[in-house]
């Protein structure tokens, strides 16, 4: 498979991430997704075929790394989904933040009301 089509599948560019600035296990990776090993397994499969990830045997564990230098060509563009996922989860966050502000006193506890309101 060419290294856009690779690419170009969201999960594969999440594993990108995951294995940007450092390696890491297939069970590692596999961890951070709700699909099974196997689909993981195939995942790198395909990447490691598009020479888009290095891997590398630590006894009986493989540990897989971006190639950075074949990546070059897509980093601005990885950097730039990851960054924007990362805004709006940092935006979720907020959201959640200030809606379960309403609901609490300035404590960190539940809003009990006033005196007079009980």
């Amino acid at each position: 498979m060419d290294a856009v089509r690779a690419v170009a599948e969201p999960r594969r560019r999440e594993i990108l991430r995951l294995v940007w600035d450092g390696e890491r296990s297939a069970g590692e990776i596999a961890a951070h997704f709700e699909v099974t090993f196997g689909a993981i397994s195939q995942h790198l499969s395909v990447l490691r075929s598009a020479g888009l990830v290095s891997v590398r045997r630590d006894g009986n564990r493989r540990l897989y790394r971006a190639d950075r230098e074949a990546l070059k060509p897509f980093a601005p563009m990885l950097k730039q989904m990851w960054s924007a996922r990362l805004d709006r989860l940092a935006g979720l966050a907020e959201a959640a933040e200030a809606a379960g502000g309403a609901e609490r006193d300035g404590t960190g506890r539940p809003d009990a009301g006033t005196r007079e309101d009980r």
